[in-house]
């Protein structure tokens, strides 16, 4: 009965506006607002704040400056073989595989499409059909940037417009293409072993997604935003486990790859803890 009243609530409830409303509190710098917020959610969460490169919460400036605290350096090493590919997050596998006819796995019986998830142009999904995907869920309590699998050059970004419905193992199993469904932001990269996408996606009460390279991305405008980085000079570099992005409250991270791009760990499965720098892959030799 409560998961049949909370799927009720997540079509009923004005999502766009709820979460503009909860951004502005996240962004709010008054202190009797965000030290009370902060405290709260820290302990709720039980959020390790010993890894923060900053541990005193009086410090941050608001919510947002929290909930995006960068970590103490060595607190996520990076997989160093050039062959890893790396978890872009924390989180927890919410799905990965194979991407057979054109779709991907979002949980038992449910499949979504790639076209949809990377933003409906079909030219632009055809280099990743029959490639392989992972999909990493962020919790409240988990470190919410966002890092490169390997390293990569930015080719092209797409704002994506949709519904926020809130992202979690319940609605994964119980919302029809959840992640190609919610506004997101996708963004592609070139990279030595073939085409790789990132995808960003939103949800309830998530005050917005931004990257390294264009700030704030969404909230944005009610159309589709396309912006094209090829031929950019200089081009947008980013290495293997370096930041590419960040979430204002949290939500989840698609990763695509080419088909025989890479070859996801065997001993890796839904529901399955993840560091953002853990191998979650091998990058496989190009075909002769």
């Amino acid at each position: 009965m409560k998961g049949k009243l909370f799927l009720i609530f997540q079509h009923l409830v004005p999502q766009h506006a709820l979460s503009r409303v909860v951004g502005a509190l996240a962004a709010c710098r008054w202190g009797f607002v965000k030290a009370p917020f902060i405290g709260w959610f820290a302990k709720r969460y039980e959020v390790n704040l010993d890894e923060a490169k900053c541990a005193d919460i009086s410090q941050f400036r608001s919510f947002n400056d929290f909930f995006t605290r960068d970590l103490r350096e060595g607190a996520r090493p990076i997989e160093t073989d050039e062959m890893a590919v790396v978890s872009p997050a924390d989180g927890a596998i919410n799905q990965l595989g194979d991407i057979a006819n054109g779709t991907l796995l979002q949980a038992k019986g449910r499949h979504f499409s790639l076209v949809s998830l990377l933003g409906g142009d079909p030219e632009l999904a055809e280099q990743f059909q029959e490639g392989s995907f992972c999909t990493v869920y962020l919790s409240p309590k988990d470190y919410h940037r966002v890092h490169m699998p390997i390293s990569g050059s930015l080719t092209r970004m797409i704002h994506v417009p949709g519904k926020l419905f809130s992202v979690n193992q319940f609605t994964s199993e119980n919302v029809d293409s959840l992640f190609a469904r919610n506004e997101r932001v996708v963004c592609f990269f070139d990279t030595e072993r073939g085409p790789m996408a990132l995808v960003l996606v939103g949800a309830m009460i998530v005050a917005s997604v931004d990257t390294v390279w264009a700030g704030q991305v969404c909230p944005g405008r009610e159309a589709s935003t396309h912006v094209s980085y090829e031929g950019q000079v200089p081009p947008v570099q980013i290495g293997k486990g370096e930041e590419m992005g960040r979430f204002k409250l949290g939500s989840t991270v698609v990763a695509v790859f080419g088909p025989g791009m890479v070859q996801l760990q065997a001993d890796l499965a839904a529901s399955d803890p993840v560091r953002m720098g853990q191998r979650i892959g091998t990058m496989q030799a190009p075909a002769p």
